[in-house]
């Protein structure tokens, strides 16, 4: 994702989450100087950005020694006429490939406890429920569910003599 998405993503940030939409200057700043820690990805077809998802993630990529650190997926969205495409998918495969190569041992997301379809996603990619945050999503005031998925030594630490391998480009679905 780049500065010049932020038009579209905003279009597409609005009909998902209209009443917990996040702001132009939310995504800036996520986007901006001092965002080393944080990965976005943008699907596009024919020019047009169809999904978006975004990590926070350690900002170093290393391989994993021991234990290994958290990420969180931040965001994701899919237009809805791109649903079932596998966009969610190759995002969120893409973001879990980031995760891993910058050494971390878990992700973590929250999901609107009213978007079963996105449960579902998470769920068929190794997530599971491990909490639940009352009111988590602002200002409508919608529950979180909070969900977590492992990640193997071998996802995150290249064979010996070998780079870590690069995240497959993705296209995209949306914010937990």
């Amino acid at each position: 994702m780049a500065p010049g998405d932020l038009p579209a993503v905003l279009d597409l940030e609005r009909e998902l989450f209209p009443e917990d939409a996040w702001t132009r200057e939310m995504f800036a700043s996520e986007l901006g100087g001092g965002s080393a820690g944080r990965y976005y990805l943008v699907a596009e077809e024919g020019g047009q950005v169809v999904g978006y998802a975004g990590l926070l993630a350690p900002a170093s990529r290393r391989p994993r020694r021991g234990p290994g650190g958290q990420a969180d997926v931040l965001t994701m969205a899919v237009a809805p006429g791109h649903w079932g495409q596998g966009i969610g998918s190759a995002l969120l495969e893409g973001l879990l490939a980031e995760a891993a190569a910058r050494g971390c041992a878990e992700v973590f997301l929250e999901v609107r406890v009213d978007n079963p379809r996105a449960q579902r996603l998470y769920r068929r990619h190794g997530f599971a429920d491990v909490g639940l945050r009352r009111g988590y999503y602002q200002p409508s005031g919608t529950d979180a569910l909070v969900m977590r998925r492992p990640l193997e030594a071998a996802e995150s630490s290249p064979a010996p003599g070998q780079a870590p391998a690069a995240p497959a480009p993705a296209p995209p679905e949306r914010r937990s």
